[in-house]
């Protein structure tokens, strides 16, 4: 493999061009027009626009890219995530057209990507679930009485679903035929598809992930964990690893389930097993996401593996070079998401121009970003500037360094979630471990972060005036008139 096209923008391409680099593969940027003086389009040896700025008329074009791939003698694909990611078709068609497709075969995309078919795949594999039924529900009456037997509240999801989308948490009966309809009718916009299913909520659920690596000589593993509880909108936003709260014999368990998973898949490449965890440590199978996650780099910094290139040498054939044995946690790490968008208006998008970008460096502090100083945030994309990645010998010096990687990070022109960020790390809460998925509906507000500027300034006009008053008592000496 001596050439890879990366069928992505902004930070994820930086990032897999970079590790294509180190390993002496060229590399092929694509990009819509918008994007044209993106870092990733000036980083790769050739770069090519294949469209205007909407995506669905640029980087969801795979019959485009893969025709842009065949013109420049291309080996591999890479799709990072999102767009074009977890689309058996396009990954069927980039391996029909004698391009590897560096990511699992379309199968497991496929299975993967319905979680009715995903629940149906893996429940012989004696992966745990939350108990409800593994089927699309569309009757109501039915409904109501699969809810009766589980109990309540249940949750009502969209087969097809993610990002909260076709969601409803159900608490009484007398709810469940109008949030049915609901869920339904969101699922056939979001997804083209009405399927739905109802399980038990589990009420002070955590959110963690097992990243797995899958080889096509029968080798898996898994590389552990992370926590990914803190959300907004069912979306991550703060991401650890390892978990504070999983036990050694819970993480094997959770590990091994994960690599079940897996296999049932007969899956390839690098992926991760999502699972629900109760207040009574009891863990549960949500869903399998066939690609690269976001939150890749906490798990690099504690395993010490590059997962893009490992990616890219499973791709190419090769077998793992290391086995479960060999992997071992080594210190804490964080993510933050920093996403253009305004914590005091309810995280809404914030679109303008980065006025100032200077971001944090020093030992311990990574940033993953696809954005200079001066450029644009587009509004036809996700609204993700960077990741901001610290990293400690434990969770306290990691959180600690996450903090003074927060106030060393320079944005201006637009709002940001670094200021939630900062909100994260100053609560107890997340200090002391004891959270959920429900820590911004619990903790968050506007008014939290306001008062946290109201107390800074508060403490800066003190020390202003401290400073004022000792200068004012330092003696000046008259200057000698001659």
């Amino acid at each position: 493999m001596k050439k890879i096209l990366v069928a992505n923008r902004g930070e994820i391409a930086l990032r897999v061009m970079r590790t294509a680099k180190k390993m002496g593969i060229k590399t092929v940027a694509v990009y819509s027009d918008v994007d044209r003086n993106s870092p990733h389009v000036a980083f790769a040896d050739e770069a090519v626009c294949i469209g205007e700025a909407p995506s669905n008329q640029s980087y969801l074009l795979g019959d485009k890219i893969i025709e842009v791939a065949k013109t420049l003698s291309v080996d591999g694909i890479h799709p990072g995530y999102g767009f074009l990611s977890e689309n058996a078709a396009f990954s069927e068609k980039v391996a029909a057209s004698g391009i590897t497709f560096i990511g699992p075969k379309a199968h497991a995309i496929e299975v993967m990507g319905s979680k009715l078919a995903a629940k149906d795949t893996v429940k012989a594999y004696d992966i745990p679930m939350v108990p409800g039924i593994d089927e699309a529900v569309t009757d109501v009456a039915y409904a109501e009485k699969v809810a009766n037997e589980i109990g309540y509240p249940i949750l009502i999801k969209a087969s097809a679903g993610g990002g909260g989308k076709g969601m409803r948490v159900v608490e009484k009966a007398e709810d469940i035929r109008e949030q049915m309809e609901r869920a339904i009718s969101e699922a056939v916009s979001a997804f083209g598809d009405g399927s739905v299913f109802i399980e038990k909520y589990v009420g002070s659920p955590r959110h963690i992930e097992i990243q797995v690596l899958a080889d096509s000589h029968g080798n898996t593993v898994h590389l552990f964990e992370r926590e990914c509880s803190v959300q907004r909108r069912h979306q991550k936003v703060v991401e650890e690893a390892p978990s504070s709260v999983l036990t050694d014999e819970i993480r094997a368990k959770m590990g091994e389930a994960a690599v079940r998973v897996a296999k049932s898949c007969d899956y390839l490449g690098a992926g991760t097993v999502e699972f629900l965890l109760d207040e009574n440590k009891n863990f549960y199978f949500l869903e399998m996401n066939t690609r690269l996650q976001v939150e890749h780099p906490v798990t690099e910094m504690i395993t010490g593996i590059d997962l893009v290139e490992q990616q890219i040498r499973i791709a190419r054939g090769e077998k793992l070079s290391f086995s479960q044995e060999d992997l071992k946690i080594k210190g804490h790490a964080l993510e933050l998401r920093v996403y253009a968008e305004d914590p005091l208006s309810d995280f809404m998008p914030s679109i303008g121009t980065l006025e100032v970008y200077r971001a944090p460096e020093g030992e311990g502090i990574r940033v993953d970003d696809g954005f200079e100083e001066g450029m644009e945030i587009p509004i036809y994309y996700d609204p993700m500037i960077s990741k901001l990645i610290t990293y400690g010998n434990s969770r306290e010096e990691a959180i600690e360094l996450m903090k003074q990687a927060i106030n060393k990070y320079q944005i201006k022109g637009i709002e940001t979630t670094l200021s939630f960020g900062q909100f994260v790390c100053d609560h107890e809460a997340f200090i002391s471990g004891n959270f959920d998925t429900h820590f911004v509906k619990k903790y968050y507000s506007p008014e939290a972060i306001e008062a946290t500027y109201k107390v800074e300034a508060e403490i800066a006009a003190k020390v202003a005036l401290q400073q004022y008053l000792k200068e004012q008592q330092i003696l000046k000496v008259p200057s000698s008139e001659f």
